[in-house]
């Protein structure tokens, strides 16, 4: 039996994996970039594999937040373990694909927070975050490239979810994160993986065209 804390709370639920995969992908003309191949295989489920091998091995679950009439996007994760979370007001911005997701986890427990469309983010990424919140579960984590520049994964220590559960519209959590920069840790990732953003069709065959073949 787990025994519980002095307080007489149960102890805080496992670090929990959330997927933000409800944009629009409105500068694709068209396009979906969740469903751009990376390696042969469509960015968001290769992204979701990433997160379920990471998650499997710290104990921590994967969420994929998707947004009304996303079918393509959620028969990708069909067979995947994680579990899907509709946000029905996700076109109206970020911070209501993240509201929806973050209400849908345990309330005590530290989230991983991956966006859908960084294609040089896998499983070693997301591993070293999960180390790092294990040697400092207080922090604030944040991946960035190797010369130091701010990206993405984001890590929310447990204290943050109140702040976040206020999030709206199309605010993210970038506005919550820089109320605390004492609590904000870096933690450096490989090259550029930390801030490979690509948004247009001309992002992405420029990107393509510089993968090793």
């Amino acid at each position: 039996m787990t025994p519980r804390p002095p307080d007489g709370r149960s102890p805080a639920p496992p670090l929990q994996i959330l997927i933000l995969a409800a944009g629009l992908s409105r500068r694709m003309r068209g396009s979906d970039k969740l469903l751009m191949p990376v390696d042969g295989i469509p960015q968001l489920r290769r992204l979701a594999r990433a997160a379920v091998a990471a998650g499997a091995a710290a104990g921590a679950p994967v969420h994929v937040v998707l947004g009304p009439a996303q079918a393509a996007r959620r028969q990708l994760l069909a067979d995947l373990p994680v579990e899907v979370i509709l946000a029905p007001h996700a076109p109206l911005g970020m911070g209501e694909s993240l509201s929806a997701g973050l209400a849908a986890l345990p309330p005590r427990a530290a989230v991983l927070l991956l966006l859908a469309d960084l294609p040089e983010i896998g499983t070693r990424e997301v591993a070293a975050l999960i180390v790092a919140h294990r040697a400092d579960p207080a922090a604030i984590l944040r991946g960035a490239s190797t010369d130091g520049r701010p990206g993405h994964p984001v890590l929310l220590p447990a204290w943050l979810r109140p702040e976040l559960a206020a999030l709206r519209g199309d605010s993210g959590a970038r506005a919550v994160v820089a109320r605390h920069p004492e609590r904000l840790r870096l933690v450096p990732l490989p090259g550029r993986a930390a801030v490979t953003d690509l948004d247009t069709p001309e992002d992405w065959a420029a990107w393509l065209a510089r993968r090793p073949s």
